[in-house]
């Protein structure tokens, strides 16, 4: 009987696979929202939380959406350079486990966004938290993952620096 073994995948493959699983469910849960809600039309989840279709041709905070679509562009070069610089600073820092992790998921979230920017001109936010009649902007999974990986950065700096410290005193 032949034993199959197993070859470990390249750390920095593991890092550009999540991203890609980011991508696969940001888009997926903004097809699931497209095919089931109208524009603006909401639907209650919680007491603090909606589904409502929104799009945005801005950045955060729908930043330039008011433009007429140059931003468009703009955004997706933006995020596709972005992407670029993170594709070879993981291959750098592949072993840097939670520096790679926040890397990663800033990296499936830009390139989320980027698919909408490209198909719709805008990005499709479905997500609208509220709390005392004050709504939070409609966000998505890919603005989850890049709030959530520019999180883990400054507290992977915060870490790091106190390592360096340490590291110098010795």
């Amino acid at each position: 009987m032949a034993t199959v073994r197993r070859v470990p995948m390249p750390d920095v493959k593991r890092w550009y696979a999540l991203a890609g699983l980011v991508v696969v469910l940001d888009q997926l849960s903004k097809w699931v929202v497209l095919q089931n809600l109208g524009f603006g039309e909401t639907i209650y989840v919680a007491p603090f939380w909606n589904w409502v279709l929104t799009y945005n041709p801005g950045a955060a905070f729908s930043f330039l959406a008011d433009q007429p679509g140059w931003q468009r562009w703009l955004f997706t070069l933006l995020a596709l350079g972005v992407s670029g610089w993170i594709a070879v600073m993981l291959r750098q820092h592949k072993q840097q486990r939670l520096l790679s992790l926040a890397l990663t998921l800033v990296m499936g979230g830009a390139l989320g966004n980027v698919i909408d920017r490209v198909r719709f001109g805008a990005v499709v936010d479905f997500i609208q938290w509220h709390v005392a009649g004050y709504y939070w902007p409609a966000f998505n999974v890919a603005d989850s993952a890049i709030t959530l990986g520019a999180v883990l950065l400054v507290v992977e700096q915060l870490t790091a620096s106190g390592r360096h410290a340490e590291e110098k005193k010795s």
